[in-house]
């Protein structure tokens, strides 16, 4: 992967996914001179794509967009499926017409005072995080 990023899933988790859930998996390949060079892996029930784990060997202009959602809205439309939840973070998401939603996450912290110390930053950060949704919600493309 570029970007300095190494992949934190391991070839355990991935064969696992391919034995228990196979039905529920899409899978985006892009392929250069007959050679893999970038995929984007989905998880999809009846009705939502979950989006998406990334990964290229190499940058291409718009080849993250094709793969990561312009691919996942299409399979959605060809599928019936209602919606596609392309993950959470960016504003690249927004402008591309993909609503801003709240999200959260079920870590659970082990040691009693780093949570707590968390747990004050998340009420500190609310207020934010709410002004940052009506202003990237501002940002849409669509018409009122």
């Amino acid at each position: 992967m570029k970007r300095g990023q190494q992949g934190y899933l391991t070839l355990d988790f991935f064969m696992q996914l391919r034995t228990k859930m196979a039905e529920q998996l899409v899978l985006v390949m892009a392929e250069k001179d007959g050679h893999s060079i970038a995929a984007a892996l989905c998880l999809r029930d009846a009705e939502t794509l979950y989006g998406r784990y990334w990964g290229c060997l190499e940058e291409y202009e718009c080849l993250h967009f094709e793969a990561c959602f312009y691919q996942g809205i299409e399979f959605c439309i060809a599928n019936g499926i209602q919606r596609f939840d392309p993950g959470a973070q960016g504003e690249h998401k927004v402008l591309r017409g993909f609503e801003p939603v709240k999200t959260w996450s079920l870590h659970w912290i082990e040691h009693e005072g780093f949570r707590e110390a968390i747990d004050r930053f998340i009420g500190q950060e609310k207020l934010g995080m709410t002004q940052y949704k009506d202003d990237t919600t501002a940002m849409l493309p669509f018409k009122k």
